[in-house]
């Protein structure tokens, strides 16, 4: 028997939700950072031009590594389904009932 979500985590759905929203975020943060980067520049402050280079490189990683979990949420959203159709399947030939996937 399922249960309901207690805690925005508790689903696979929700899950890939936060994610996506997290990278919302930072495409965000990354025109904030690249408009302070231009500003840096025409002012000749170096290091913090180099400072905000490295803020971008770590927020790309970030952004790569965050839609690859995405991907692999999905993934698993998927196979979730694919699975209790198949128990759902199995169950409706032998007469049981088996919750949806949601």
């Amino acid at each position: 028997m399922r249960r309901p979500p207690e805690t925005p985590f508790d689903s696979v759905e929700s899950a890939r939700e936060y994610v996506r929203l997290l990278v919302e975020v930072i495409a965000e943060a990354r025109q904030d950072i690249a408009s302070d980067l231009a500003g840096a520049e025409q002012a000749g402050l170096k290091r913090r031009v180099e400072a905000l280079r490295l803020v971008q490189f770590k927020l790309d990683k970030l952004e790569q590594n965050l839609r690859s979990s995405s991907r692999l949420l999905n993934d698993l959203r998927t196979l979730r389904r694919l699975l209790l159709e198949e128990r759902a399947e199995a169950a409706a030939a032998s007469g049981e009932q088996v919750p949806k996937a949601s």
